[in-house]
């Protein structure tokens, strides 16, 4: 049985023996075509190439394009789950001509591909054609008989651009995968027992506004044949979701939720969800997709907190993407080496969305379970569209889900009142692009313009005054509850809160928010201050995110206000040590040098900078050192408002594309005669640089092309990881029974000697090999003329096997000898031919391919020596079993 990795790989390999180039797929965001989000066809990057708009230096090609259909005429996102063969992300193996061959050669490739590479049973497949087409009908005899190729009309068998451009019949090819006695010529495009596996366009007509189609001069061709489709053919599954391509990520699920395969089995709309959601969310992330808004961001978005929410139906209370993510980041890294490339951000990019969408839909859905039973207790079954919108724009509930909500209860939405209140929304806001997610809307609009009107707040709105002392005495202007507005809060709500002051930092520039409390010494009240927030396009409103711990708060309550101090001072460090990394990764790796992204949190530190290749250990050691250098140099810290063209004009590097105002914040680090670093930026940092104390690289990688990424801690951290490092030490040293300094000459010492056991373990490993040879010799047969040789070698690896053929060959003279054994668990397989059996039409190379089918694998090789592996060994005496015939039907 083909994997699917092996069947994109045959498919991609196959056309470039036939002249086609082998084109890497576009990325899945749509570049080139305003209408289009994302690439939802193999032939979206060759469009101006069909046009003749564009040149390329090739003819001929073929691709395995990501494509996305979640918008449009093309959405398949509410069929995903229940469907068995739909998804949001697919691939869409291709093979094109701009010019180059046509009908003929087109519909000769396809057919050789389906049942002389990949062995399809020709009785099953069936051809469509478009009624006119007689050149087709024609040529599709030359390879199955009449009664096989059945004529439809233009909406099966006829293919457009678009309303005028390039357009013709296309032929389609169907697989049957029903009971043979029960296959009928009716049940295609019918029944889904006729699956349609691989569509042939014919671009031979240009379309004008009229509807007049005339031959183009130079005719075309665009094919498109989904890879989940053929490998649920291939590895005989009745849906796409039990294929490879899917069953390791459902397979974490499974072990994550530590559920049954009874349970499995009741929950598999969410394990398909879940499954296609975070395959689709990987895609976009690798490609430069971030969560947002609108767009594609606001799709990325709509399908992870889709697949979190179908996560929670099933058992989930923690985030769990990433692992799944994980499992196709394995399987697909090698066919998309951008997913391995960027796979920490693909992981930390879906759990923090996770972490951020928990809260928003326990809010959200309790406020939809409201409204549902406010209906149902009216007799209505469809949610009004402007309450639809508000979900959206006010709960950042997605439409998509509350559709999902609203189906699962037997309710509607009324969807055009929907687009509507979207419509008029962007019209009174004056966007040009639709805001969604993120806190925002009525609620929080409302807030600010009434505090404003009463005078409660200034024109600027909240005062923040993060740089002064971290505490300080306030007044409860607003606070949300669920969503809504409430003039008190008790013990254990979830609450937003609004003060007119506040010495809380939020959350900009990489550097996290404060965390703290809120207390009401008169009442005995206090709230946990977990979160700050600055609500998305409502400028001067600042929340407080948190929870009531003890009594009950209410509006016009004073309160104190206090920032974790300790926890801020860890940030400080952190913040001011990124200052110094980016100037010390510039002075050692170039100039090049410039931050992509940061984080800096109490806990650790994680720099984003562009640079071509690796940092290799040498080089990040000196930099580390540099670095604690100059926090041991003392250097003051000082902060200053200025000019921002001033600012630049005196060297303060400034980040690309950030947003500056006339007057910016500027961060010194020097003395007032020698300045090392200079930068403009609005987060805290400590007054010296000793205060840092220490600094240590945790790691360094890759986080996409051209942008590597450090990790480090500093202070607190850096000394309780010192402090860890000496004990695991010292427990070494016990271990070893030598002194920390002798360590490294004892660990050589054992290497060594582990080196030298391994020597004579080979060297016995072969002489019981050698010893097995007589045995294993008298197991020969002759077959057709052929003296043969199969047998199952234990104890031996794949060079033991090659050393095996090669004393056969020299003793036999001439034959063939196919050996298995069995290598940690897995079957391993090893093929020789002697030349004068070659030159007979044996190949090694052949022989090894269909053996290695039988034990679940692949391989291949030279005519004269080929090796393979697989997946089950106790299949090795079946797989040697059927080398016989494949020599009485190959020799000559």
């Amino acid at each position: 049985m083909k994997t699917s990795n092996e069947i994109r790989e045959a498919f991609l390999s196959y056309f470039e023996k036939v002249g086609h180039e082998r084109v890497e797929s576009a990325p899945l965001p749509q570049k080139d075509n305003p209408t289009l989000l994302f690439n939802n066809a193999g032939m979206n990057q060759f469009a101006n190439v069909f046009l003749g708009i564009d040149k390329r230096p090739y003819s001929r090609a073929a691709t395995s394009q990501k494509c996305m259909r979640v918008s449009g005429k093309h959405n398949d996102l509410e069929n995903v789950g229940p469907s068995p063969r739909h998804h949001t992300f697919f691939e869409m193996l291709g093979n094109f001509s701009f010019g180059d061959y046509f009908k003929t050669d087109a519909i000769k490739y396809a057919w050789t591909f389906l049942t002389e590479e990949l062995g399809l049973d020709k009785e099953r497949l069936w051809i469509s054609i478009y009624t006119d087409d007689d050149e087709a009908f024609e040529l599709w005899q030359e390879h199955v008989p009449a009664d096989k190729i059945l004529r439809f009309g233009k909406e099966e068998n006829f293919w457009e651009m678009g309303d005028v451009g390039p357009c013709g019949p296309c032929s389609e090819i169907h697989y049957y995968l029903g009971d043979m006695e029960d296959m009928v010529p009716e049940g295609v495009n019918v029944e889904d027992d006729y699956l349609e596996i691989w569509n042939l366009v014919f671009m031979q007509f240009e379309k004008d506004a009229d509807g007049n189609m005339t031959p183009l001069p130079k005719p075309s061709i665009d094919t498109g044949m989904g890879l989940e489709r053929i490998t649920q053919v291939l590895q005989g599954k009745t849906n796409n979701y039990d294929t490879d391509l899917f069953t390791p990520a459902m397979d974490v699920v499974q072990e994550l939720l530590r559920q049954s395969d009874e349970e499995r089995d009741e929950n598999y709309v969410g394990y398909r969800v879940i499954a296609d959601h975070v395959r689709a969310a990987m895609f976009m992330i690798s490609d430069g997709v971030r969560p947002g808004n609108d767009g594609a961001d606001y799709v990325l978005r709509m399908v992870m907190r889709r697949a979190a929410r179908f996560g929670r139906e099933i058992g989930f209370t923690e985030p769990f993407m990433a692992h799944v993510a994980e499992a196709f980041i394995q399987l697909m890294g090698e066919a998309y080496p951008e997913l391995n490339q960027k796979s920490e951000n693909i992981k930390y990019t879906l759990t923090q969305e996770e972490e951020k969408f928990e809260g928003v839909l326990d809010r959200a859905t309790v406020h939809l379970e409201r409204i549902l039973n406010d209906l149902r207790e009216e007799g209505v079954s469809q949610i009004p569209g402007d309450t639809a919108f508000d979900l959206l724009q006010t709960y950042g509930l997605p439409i998509e889900i509350t559709r999902d909500v609203a189906q699962e209860q037997q309710f509607t939405i009324d969807e055009a009142g929907y687009v509507e209140a979207r419509a008029a929304h962007k019209l009174a806001s004056g966007a040009g692009a639709f805001q969604a997610y993120d806190l925002e809307g009525n609620v929080y609009t409302d807030i600010l313009n009434n505090l404003k009107e009463d005078g409660k707040l200034p024109p600027e709105g909240v005062k923040q005054d993060q740089y002064g002392d971290p505490r300080m005495e306030s007044q409860i202007l607003a606070i949300v509850k669920e969503g809504e507005r409430n003039d008190i809060a008790r013990e254990g709500d979830k609450v937003e809160i609004v003060t007119a002051a506040t010495p809380f930092y939020v959350e900009s520039g990489g550097q996290m928010s404060d965390v703290g409390t809120m207390s009401a010494a008169a009442k005995g009240a206090q709230i946990r201050v977990e979160d700050m927030v600055k609500p998305k396009g409502i400028d001067g409103l600042i929340l407080h995110v948190g929870t009531v711990v003890q009594g009950e708060i209410e509006i016009g309550d004073t309160v104190m206000l206090r920032v974790d101090n300790q926890r801020r001072t860890d940030i400080r460090r952190n913040h001011t040590a990124t200052h110094i990394l980016h100037e010390e990764l510039r002075r050692h790796l170039g100039k090049h040098v410039t931050q992509a992204g940061s984080l800096v949190a109490p806990d650790r530190l994680r720099f984003d900078f562009t640079h071509g290749e690796s940092v290799g250990s040498e080089v990040l050691a000196e930099i580390e050192e540099d670095i604690n250098q100059a926090i041991q140099a003392n250097y003051p810290i000082s902060i200053e408002a200025m000019d921002k063209n001033q600012a630049i004009e005196n060297g303060a590097m400034a980040l690309f594309g950030e947003k500056y105002g006339d007057t910016v914040r500027t961060v010194k680090i020097g003395t007032t005669k020698s300045t090392y670093s200079f930068e403009l930026c609005g987060g805290l940092h400590v007054p010296e640089t000793n205060d840092i104390n220490q600094f240590i690289f945790l790691n360094e990688g890759s986080v996409s092309a051209g942008v590597r990424r450090v990790e480090a801690i500093t202070g607190r951290a850096a000394r309780d990881y010192v402090a860890d490092q000496l004990a695991l030490i010292g427990r070494i040293s016990g271990v070893l029974n030598a002194k920390p300094e002798e360590l490294e000459g004892r660990l050589d010492a054992l290497l060594a000697e582990n080196k030298e056991l391994k020597k004579e373990l080979d060297s016995a490993k072969k002489e019981s090999l050698a010893g097995q040879l007589d045995s294993v010799l008298d197991q020969t047969s002759e077959v057709a003329g052929v003296t043969l040789l199969t047998a199952i070698v234990e104890g031996a690896d794949s060079d033991g096997l090659r050393d095996l053929t090669d004393r056969f060959r020299d003793k036999a003279g001439s034959g063939v000898a196919v050996l298995g054994t069995v290598n940690d668990g897995r079957p391993l397989l090893v093929a020789a031919v002697t030349k004068d059996l070659i030159d007979r039409g044996l190949h090694a190379g052949n022989i090894i391919r269909e053996v290695a089918k039988v034990v679940g694998g692949g391989g291949g090789g030279r005519p004269n020596l080929a090796q393979a592996g697989g997946k089950d060994a106790s299949k090795l005496p079946e797989a040697l079993a059927i080398v016989p015939g494949l020599i009485e039907s190959s020799i000559k």
